[in-house]
Protein backbone atom coordinates (compact mmCIF):
# COMPACT_ATOMS: atom_id res chain seq x y z
CA UNK A 1 0.00 0.00 0.00
CA UNK A 2 2.99 2.30 0.59
CA UNK A 3 6.32 2.63 -1.18
CA UNK A 4 9.01 3.75 1.31
CA UNK A 5 10.14 7.36 1.11
CA UNK A 6 13.57 7.76 2.68
CA UNK A 7 15.05 10.63 4.64
CA UNK A 8 18.80 11.13 4.65
CA UNK A 9 19.12 9.56 8.09
CA UNK A 10 17.04 6.54 7.09
CA UNK A 11 19.33 5.97 4.10
CA UNK A 12 22.37 6.10 6.37
CA UNK A 13 20.76 3.48 8.58
CA UNK A 14 20.02 1.27 5.58
CA UNK A 15 23.67 1.47 4.49
CA UNK A 16 25.14 0.57 7.89
CA UNK A 17 27.23 -2.59 7.84
CA UNK A 18 27.78 -2.51 4.07
CA UNK A 19 31.08 -1.92 2.31
CA UNK A 20 31.05 1.68 1.08
CA UNK A 21 33.30 1.05 -1.90
CA UNK A 22 31.06 -1.77 -3.11
CA UNK A 23 27.93 0.36 -2.77
CA UNK A 24 29.55 3.23 -4.66
CA UNK A 25 30.65 0.94 -7.49
CA UNK A 26 27.10 -0.38 -7.84
CA UNK A 27 25.65 3.11 -7.68
CA UNK A 28 28.07 4.50 -10.26
CA UNK A 29 27.40 1.63 -12.63
CA UNK A 30 23.65 2.12 -12.25
CA UNK A 31 24.04 5.81 -13.11
CA UNK A 32 26.10 4.97 -16.19
CA UNK A 33 23.60 2.37 -17.37
CA UNK A 34 20.69 4.76 -16.97
CA UNK A 35 22.60 7.49 -18.81
CA UNK A 36 23.05 5.15 -21.76
CA UNK A 37 19.40 4.07 -21.59
CA UNK A 38 17.80 7.50 -21.25
CA UNK A 39 20.20 9.35 -23.55
CA UNK A 40 21.30 6.81 -26.17
CA UNK A 41 22.48 9.46 -28.62
CA UNK A 42 24.87 11.13 -26.18
CA UNK A 43 28.52 10.91 -27.23
CA UNK A 44 30.00 13.57 -24.96
CA UNK A 45 29.22 14.26 -21.34
CA UNK A 46 30.18 16.68 -18.61
CA UNK A 47 30.52 15.63 -14.98
CA UNK A 48 30.16 18.06 -12.09
CA UNK A 49 31.12 16.20 -8.94
CA UNK A 50 31.63 17.20 -5.32
CA UNK A 51 34.02 15.69 -2.84
CA UNK A 52 31.62 13.38 -0.98
CA UNK A 53 30.06 10.01 -1.71
CA UNK A 54 27.70 11.57 -4.25
CA UNK A 55 30.68 12.88 -6.18
CA UNK A 56 32.29 9.46 -5.91
CA UNK A 57 29.24 7.84 -7.49
CA UNK A 58 29.46 10.35 -10.32
CA UNK A 59 33.15 9.76 -10.93
CA UNK A 60 32.61 6.01 -11.10
CA UNK A 61 29.82 6.56 -13.63
CA UNK A 62 32.12 8.80 -15.67
CA UNK A 63 34.85 6.15 -15.67
CA UNK A 64 32.44 3.49 -16.91
CA UNK A 65 31.00 5.74 -19.62
CA UNK A 66 34.49 6.65 -20.83
CA UNK A 67 36.39 3.40 -20.50
CA UNK A 68 33.68 0.85 -21.27
CA UNK A 69 31.47 2.76 -23.70
CA UNK A 70 33.78 5.24 -25.34
CA UNK A 71 31.96 8.45 -24.42
CA UNK A 72 34.13 11.55 -24.33
CA UNK A 73 34.22 13.56 -21.09
CA UNK A 74 34.10 17.30 -21.88
CA UNK A 75 32.77 20.40 -20.14
CA UNK A 76 31.78 22.31 -23.28
CA UNK A 77 29.32 21.19 -25.94
CA UNK A 78 28.31 18.12 -23.93
CA UNK A 79 25.33 16.00 -24.98
CA UNK A 80 24.64 15.14 -21.32
CA UNK A 81 25.42 16.71 -17.96
CA UNK A 82 25.80 14.55 -14.85
CA UNK A 83 25.08 16.33 -11.57
CA UNK A 84 26.96 14.78 -8.64
CA UNK A 85 27.76 17.91 -6.67
CA UNK A 86 25.71 17.58 -3.49
CA UNK A 87 24.13 14.42 -2.10
CA UNK A 88 21.34 13.49 0.27
CA UNK A 89 23.12 14.92 3.30
CA UNK A 90 22.84 18.52 2.11
CA UNK A 91 20.94 21.01 4.28
CA UNK A 92 20.14 24.65 3.62
CA UNK A 93 21.34 26.67 0.65
CA UNK A 94 24.39 25.53 -1.35
CA UNK A 95 27.60 27.46 -0.79
CA UNK A 96 28.60 30.09 -3.31
CA UNK A 97 30.90 27.85 -5.36
CA UNK A 98 28.34 25.04 -5.53
CA UNK A 99 25.55 27.51 -6.31
CA UNK A 100 27.57 28.93 -9.19
CA UNK A 101 28.11 25.44 -10.60
CA UNK A 102 24.40 24.67 -10.27
CA UNK A 103 23.53 27.82 -12.17
CA UNK A 104 26.03 26.82 -14.86
CA UNK A 105 24.36 23.41 -15.18
CA UNK A 106 20.90 24.96 -15.46
CA UNK A 107 22.15 27.33 -18.15
CA UNK A 108 23.39 24.42 -20.25
CA UNK A 109 21.36 23.32 -23.24
CA UNK A 110 22.17 19.68 -22.55
CA UNK A 111 19.86 17.36 -20.62
CA UNK A 112 20.80 16.72 -17.00
CA UNK A 113 21.00 13.46 -15.06
CA UNK A 114 21.17 13.90 -11.29
CA UNK A 115 22.84 11.35 -9.02
CA UNK A 116 20.56 10.36 -6.12
CA UNK A 117 18.99 13.83 -5.74
CA UNK A 118 19.29 17.09 -7.70
CA UNK A 119 21.91 19.24 -6.02
CA UNK A 120 20.28 21.93 -3.92
CA UNK A 121 17.23 19.84 -2.95
CA UNK A 122 16.88 18.73 0.66
CA UNK A 123 16.42 14.95 0.42
CA UNK A 124 14.54 14.76 3.73
CA UNK A 125 12.00 17.54 3.16
CA UNK A 126 11.91 18.55 -0.49
CA UNK A 127 12.78 22.12 0.50
CA UNK A 128 14.94 24.29 -1.77
CA UNK A 129 16.60 27.24 -0.04
CA UNK A 130 18.86 28.41 -2.84
CA UNK A 131 20.02 27.28 -6.27
CA UNK A 132 18.94 23.78 -7.29
CA UNK A 133 19.63 21.68 -10.35
CA UNK A 134 16.76 21.21 -12.79
CA UNK A 135 17.22 17.56 -13.74
CA UNK A 136 15.61 15.67 -16.60
CA UNK A 137 16.29 12.33 -14.91
CA UNK A 138 17.27 11.48 -11.34
CA UNK A 139 18.82 8.10 -10.59
CA UNK A 140 18.26 7.45 -6.89
CA UNK A 141 19.78 4.60 -4.90
CA UNK A 142 17.82 1.88 -3.08
CA UNK A 143 14.63 3.89 -2.52
CA UNK A 144 12.91 7.12 -3.42
CA UNK A 145 13.87 10.04 -1.19
CA UNK A 146 11.07 12.17 0.22
CA UNK A 147 12.64 15.20 -1.44
CA UNK A 148 11.91 13.59 -4.80
CA UNK A 149 8.21 13.22 -3.99
CA UNK A 150 7.44 16.47 -2.12
CA UNK A 151 7.54 19.95 -3.61
CA UNK A 152 9.35 22.03 -4.42
CA UNK A 153 12.06 19.35 -4.70
CA UNK A 154 9.92 17.07 -6.85
CA UNK A 155 9.73 19.74 -9.54
CA UNK A 156 13.52 19.63 -9.92
CA UNK A 157 13.79 15.84 -10.22
CA UNK A 158 12.40 15.03 -13.66
CA UNK A 159 11.84 11.31 -14.18
CA UNK A 160 12.88 9.39 -11.06
CA UNK A 161 14.57 6.01 -11.54
CA UNK A 162 15.02 3.89 -8.40
CA UNK A 163 17.92 1.42 -8.67
CA UNK A 164 18.87 -1.55 -6.51
CA UNK A 165 22.36 -1.39 -4.99
CA UNK A 166 22.01 -4.46 -2.79
CA UNK A 167 20.51 -3.02 0.40
CA UNK A 168 17.77 -4.59 2.47
CA UNK A 169 14.44 -2.75 2.96
CA UNK A 170 14.45 -0.40 5.91
CA UNK A 171 11.64 1.14 7.92
CA UNK A 172 10.71 4.69 6.91
CA UNK A 173 8.49 7.30 8.54
CA UNK A 174 6.91 8.49 5.29
CA UNK A 175 5.46 6.59 2.34
CA UNK A 176 4.22 6.99 -1.22
CA UNK A 177 0.67 5.70 -1.71
CA UNK A 178 0.38 2.90 -4.27
CA UNK A 179 -2.64 1.52 -6.11
CA UNK A 180 -2.83 -1.34 -3.61
CA UNK A 181 -4.79 1.02 -1.37
CA UNK A 182 -7.75 0.73 -3.75
CA UNK A 183 -8.28 -2.80 -2.45
CA UNK A 184 -9.05 -1.31 0.97
CA UNK A 185 -12.15 0.51 -0.29
CA UNK A 186 -15.16 -1.40 1.11
CA UNK A 187 -17.33 -3.19 -1.45
CA UNK A 188 -21.04 -3.69 -1.24
CA UNK A 189 -21.92 -7.05 0.28
CA UNK A 190 -25.30 -8.70 0.79
CA UNK A 191 -27.45 -7.87 2.61
CA UNK A 192 -27.20 -4.22 1.58
CA UNK A 193 -29.47 -1.22 1.26
CA UNK A 194 -28.91 2.37 0.23
CA UNK A 195 -28.03 3.44 3.77
CA UNK A 196 -25.64 0.61 4.57
CA UNK A 197 -23.89 1.23 1.23
CA UNK A 198 -22.90 4.63 2.61
CA UNK A 199 -25.03 7.67 3.40
CA UNK A 200 -23.48 11.11 2.84
CA UNK A 201 -24.81 14.51 3.86
CA UNK A 202 -23.31 17.41 1.89
CA UNK A 203 -23.68 20.73 3.70
CA UNK A 204 -23.21 23.70 1.39
CA UNK A 205 -24.53 25.01 -1.89
CA UNK A 206 -25.38 28.65 -1.14
CA UNK A 207 -27.01 30.59 -3.94
CA UNK A 208 -24.36 31.37 -6.56
CA UNK A 209 -22.22 28.41 -5.52
CA UNK A 210 -24.75 25.59 -5.78
CA UNK A 211 -22.45 23.87 -8.26
CA UNK A 212 -19.91 23.09 -5.53
CA UNK A 213 -22.41 21.13 -3.44
CA UNK A 214 -23.81 19.47 -6.55
CA UNK A 215 -20.35 18.30 -7.62
CA UNK A 216 -19.59 16.89 -4.17
CA UNK A 217 -22.93 15.06 -4.09
CA UNK A 218 -22.54 13.62 -7.59
CA UNK A 219 -18.99 12.52 -6.77
CA UNK A 220 -20.18 10.76 -3.61
CA UNK A 221 -22.72 8.81 -5.66
CA UNK A 222 -20.12 7.89 -8.29
CA UNK A 223 -17.74 6.80 -5.52
CA UNK A 224 -20.40 4.22 -4.64
CA UNK A 225 -22.32 5.88 -1.82
CA UNK A 226 -25.88 4.55 -1.69
CA UNK A 227 -27.63 7.66 -0.38
CA UNK A 228 -26.70 11.34 -0.64
CA UNK A 229 -28.54 14.33 0.77
CA UNK A 230 -27.74 18.02 0.40
CA UNK A 231 -28.51 20.57 3.10
CA UNK A 232 -28.51 24.02 1.52
CA UNK A 233 -30.09 27.46 1.96
CA UNK A 234 -33.78 27.40 1.02
CA UNK A 235 -33.36 29.78 -1.92
CA UNK A 236 -30.78 27.44 -3.49
CA UNK A 237 -32.86 24.26 -3.27
CA UNK A 238 -34.77 24.74 -6.56
CA UNK A 239 -31.50 25.00 -8.45
CA UNK A 240 -30.08 21.96 -6.70
CA UNK A 241 -33.22 19.98 -7.63
CA UNK A 242 -32.21 20.35 -11.28
CA UNK A 243 -28.48 19.72 -10.78
CA UNK A 244 -28.57 16.47 -8.79
CA UNK A 245 -31.88 14.69 -9.22
CA UNK A 246 -30.74 11.63 -7.25
CA UNK A 247 -29.93 13.52 -4.03
CA UNK A 248 -32.45 14.38 -1.31
CA UNK A 249 -32.61 18.14 -0.63
CA UNK A 250 -33.04 19.63 2.83
CA UNK A 251 -33.04 23.25 4.05
CA UNK A 252 -29.83 24.29 5.74
CA UNK A 253 -31.76 24.85 8.97
CA UNK A 254 -32.51 21.12 9.01
CA UNK A 255 -28.87 20.06 8.59
CA UNK A 256 -28.57 18.69 12.12
CA UNK A 257 -31.72 16.60 11.70
CA UNK A 258 -30.58 15.40 8.26
CA UNK A 259 -27.32 14.27 9.80
CA UNK A 260 -29.20 11.69 11.84
CA UNK A 261 -29.64 9.55 8.72
CA UNK A 262 -26.11 10.06 7.43
CA UNK A 263 -22.98 8.03 8.03
CA UNK A 264 -20.58 10.80 6.94
CA UNK A 265 -20.58 14.56 6.46
CA UNK A 266 -19.09 16.72 3.70
CA UNK A 267 -18.95 20.24 5.14
CA UNK A 268 -18.18 23.33 3.16
CA UNK A 269 -18.61 23.05 -0.64
CA UNK A 270 -20.24 26.35 -1.58
CA UNK A 271 -21.44 26.88 1.99
CA UNK A 272 -20.54 30.55 2.30
CA UNK A 273 -18.31 32.13 4.92
CA UNK A 274 -21.19 33.25 7.15
CA UNK A 275 -21.98 29.70 8.30
CA UNK A 276 -19.10 29.21 10.73
CA UNK A 277 -21.48 28.55 13.66
CA UNK A 278 -23.16 25.74 11.71
CA UNK A 279 -19.81 24.11 10.91
CA UNK A 280 -18.84 24.31 14.58
CA UNK A 281 -22.21 22.89 15.65
CA UNK A 282 -22.07 19.91 13.30
CA UNK A 283 -18.47 19.11 14.22
CA UNK A 284 -19.11 19.37 17.95
CA UNK A 285 -22.56 17.79 18.20
CA UNK A 286 -22.36 14.89 15.74
CA UNK A 287 -20.25 11.76 15.96
CA UNK A 288 -20.15 11.22 12.22
CA UNK A 289 -16.94 11.05 10.18
CA UNK A 290 -16.54 14.39 8.43
CA UNK A 291 -14.65 15.98 5.56
CA UNK A 292 -14.20 19.73 5.92
CA UNK A 293 -13.31 21.71 2.80
CA UNK A 294 -13.61 25.13 1.17
CA UNK A 295 -15.87 27.50 3.14
CA UNK A 296 -15.98 25.01 5.99
CA UNK A 297 -12.30 25.77 6.61
CA UNK A 298 -12.76 29.53 6.79
CA UNK A 299 -11.51 30.81 10.15
CA UNK A 300 -11.82 27.28 11.51
CA UNK A 301 -10.55 26.98 15.06
CA UNK A 302 -9.34 23.80 16.83
CA UNK A 303 -12.22 21.63 17.99
CA UNK A 304 -12.79 18.76 20.40
CA UNK A 305 -13.96 15.75 18.42
CA UNK A 306 -13.65 11.98 18.79
CA UNK A 307 -15.07 11.13 15.36
CA UNK A 308 -12.87 10.77 12.28
CA UNK A 309 -12.21 14.13 10.63
CA UNK A 310 -10.36 15.14 7.47
CA UNK A 311 -9.46 18.72 6.57
CA UNK A 312 -8.68 19.17 2.86
CA UNK A 313 -7.07 22.59 2.35
CA UNK A 314 -5.02 23.86 -0.55
CA UNK A 315 -1.88 25.82 0.34
CA UNK A 316 -3.71 29.15 0.70
CA UNK A 317 -6.31 27.67 3.03
CA UNK A 318 -3.74 25.80 5.07
CA UNK A 319 -1.67 28.97 5.33
CA UNK A 320 -4.61 30.81 6.85
CA UNK A 321 -5.18 27.97 9.31
CA UNK A 322 -1.62 28.21 10.65
CA UNK A 323 -0.94 31.92 10.14
CA UNK A 324 1.40 31.72 7.15
CA UNK A 325 1.37 32.92 3.54
CA UNK A 326 0.64 30.37 0.81
CA UNK A 327 4.14 30.88 -0.64
CA UNK A 328 5.64 29.80 2.67
CA UNK A 329 3.44 26.69 2.69
CA UNK A 330 4.52 25.81 -0.85
CA UNK A 331 8.17 26.11 0.18
CA UNK A 332 7.82 24.13 3.45
CA UNK A 333 5.06 21.64 2.77
CA UNK A 334 6.03 18.99 5.31
CA UNK A 335 6.48 21.52 8.09
CA UNK A 336 3.23 23.30 7.22
CA UNK A 337 1.31 20.05 7.24
CA UNK A 338 2.82 19.00 10.57
CA UNK A 339 1.79 22.28 12.13
CA UNK A 340 -1.80 21.90 10.91
CA UNK A 341 -2.00 18.32 12.18
CA UNK A 342 -0.64 19.39 15.54
CA UNK A 343 -3.10 22.28 15.79
CA UNK A 344 -6.26 20.41 14.81
CA UNK A 345 -5.33 16.88 15.95
CA UNK A 346 -6.97 15.21 12.97
CA UNK A 347 -6.10 14.01 9.48
CA UNK A 348 -5.09 16.87 7.19
CA UNK A 349 -4.85 16.46 3.41
CA UNK A 350 -2.80 19.22 1.80
CA UNK A 351 -3.79 19.42 -1.85
CA UNK A 352 -1.30 20.01 -4.64
CA UNK A 353 0.74 18.27 -7.29
CA UNK A 354 2.08 16.30 -4.33
CA UNK A 355 -0.97 15.68 -2.17
CA UNK A 356 0.21 15.12 1.40
CA UNK A 357 -1.78 13.33 4.10
CA UNK A 358 -0.79 13.77 7.71
CA UNK A 359 -2.24 12.28 10.90
CA UNK A 360 -1.43 12.77 14.59
CA UNK A 361 1.56 10.71 15.67
CA UNK A 362 2.24 9.36 12.17
CA UNK A 363 4.40 10.02 9.14
CA UNK A 364 3.20 11.61 5.94
CA UNK A 365 1.62 9.73 3.06
CA UNK A 366 2.20 11.19 -0.38
CA UNK A 367 -0.05 10.77 -3.41
CA UNK A 368 2.43 11.65 -6.06
CA UNK A 369 1.18 11.09 -9.61
CA UNK A 370 0.51 14.65 -10.72
CA UNK A 371 -2.30 15.28 -13.22
CA UNK A 372 -1.96 18.92 -14.33
CA UNK A 373 -5.46 18.95 -15.81
CA UNK A 374 -6.87 18.73 -12.26
CA UNK A 375 -6.04 22.41 -11.81
CA UNK A 376 -9.57 23.50 -12.71
CA UNK A 377 -12.57 24.78 -10.80
CA UNK A 378 -14.68 22.24 -8.95
CA UNK A 379 -12.26 19.34 -8.75
CA UNK A 380 -11.69 20.00 -5.05
CA UNK A 381 -15.42 19.58 -4.46
CA UNK A 382 -15.23 16.26 -6.29
CA UNK A 383 -12.44 15.10 -3.98
CA UNK A 384 -14.54 16.06 -0.95
CA UNK A 385 -17.42 13.94 -2.17
CA UNK A 386 -15.20 10.93 -2.88
CA UNK A 387 -13.58 10.98 0.56
CA UNK A 388 -16.98 11.43 2.22
CA UNK A 389 -18.31 8.38 0.37
CA UNK A 390 -15.37 6.25 1.51
CA UNK A 391 -15.81 7.42 5.11
CA UNK A 392 -19.52 6.64 4.91
CA UNK A 393 -18.61 3.08 3.98
CA UNK A 394 -16.61 2.74 7.19
CA UNK A 395 -13.13 3.12 5.77
CA UNK A 396 -10.23 4.09 8.04
CA UNK A 397 -9.94 7.86 8.00
CA UNK A 398 -6.38 8.21 6.71
CA UNK A 399 -6.87 5.42 4.19
CA UNK A 400 -10.10 7.07 3.00
CA UNK A 401 -8.26 10.35 2.42
CA UNK A 402 -5.39 8.65 0.59
CA UNK A 403 -7.61 6.38 -1.51
CA UNK A 404 -9.84 9.34 -2.35
CA UNK A 405 -6.89 11.40 -3.54
CA UNK A 406 -5.57 8.53 -5.66
CA UNK A 407 -8.93 7.66 -7.25
CA UNK A 408 -9.45 11.37 -7.94
CA UNK A 409 -6.19 11.49 -9.90
CA UNK A 410 -6.82 8.26 -11.74
CA UNK A 411 -10.22 9.55 -12.84
CA UNK A 412 -8.74 12.83 -14.03
CA UNK A 413 -6.07 10.96 -15.99
CA UNK A 414 -8.84 9.24 -17.97
CA UNK A 415 -10.24 12.56 -19.09
CA UNK A 416 -8.96 15.01 -21.70
CA UNK A 417 -5.51 16.44 -21.09
CA UNK A 418 -6.80 19.85 -22.10
CA UNK A 419 -10.22 21.24 -21.31
CA UNK A 420 -10.97 18.85 -18.43
CA UNK A 421 -13.90 19.91 -16.25
CA UNK A 422 -14.89 18.57 -12.85
CA UNK A 423 -17.79 16.63 -14.32
CA UNK A 424 -15.36 14.61 -16.46
CA UNK A 425 -13.64 13.44 -13.28
CA UNK A 426 -16.94 12.43 -11.71
CA UNK A 427 -18.02 10.31 -14.67
CA UNK A 428 -14.72 8.43 -14.69
CA UNK A 429 -14.81 7.56 -10.97
CA UNK A 430 -16.62 4.19 -11.17
CA UNK A 431 -14.13 2.78 -13.66
CA UNK A 432 -11.24 3.68 -11.34
CA UNK A 433 -12.49 1.77 -8.33
CA UNK A 434 -10.86 -1.63 -7.91
CA UNK A 435 -13.07 -4.49 -9.13
CA UNK A 436 -15.08 -6.39 -6.55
Amino acid sequence: MLEPLYTSEEMKAAEEGHDVATLMERAGRAVAEEALHSFPDARRFALFAGGGANGGDGRIAARILSEEHGLEQVEDKADLVIDAILGTGMRGAPRDDAAATIERINASAAPVLAVDIPSGVDASTGEVEGAAVDADVTVTMHGRKIGLAVGPGRFHAGDVIVVDIGLEPHDTVHGLVTRDILERIPRRRDPVNKYSAGSVLVVGGARGTTGAAALAARAAFRADAGYVAIAAPADALPTLETLVVEAVKRPLDDAAAAAERASALALGPGLGRDEKPLVRKLLSETKLPAVVDADGLYELEPFERDAATVLTPHSGELGRLIGEESKWVDAHRLEALARAVERFRCVVLLKGADTLIGAPGSGVWVVGDNVPSLATAGTGDVLTGVIAAFLAKGMDVREAAAAGALVHRLAAARGPKRGLVAGDVIEALPSCLAPS
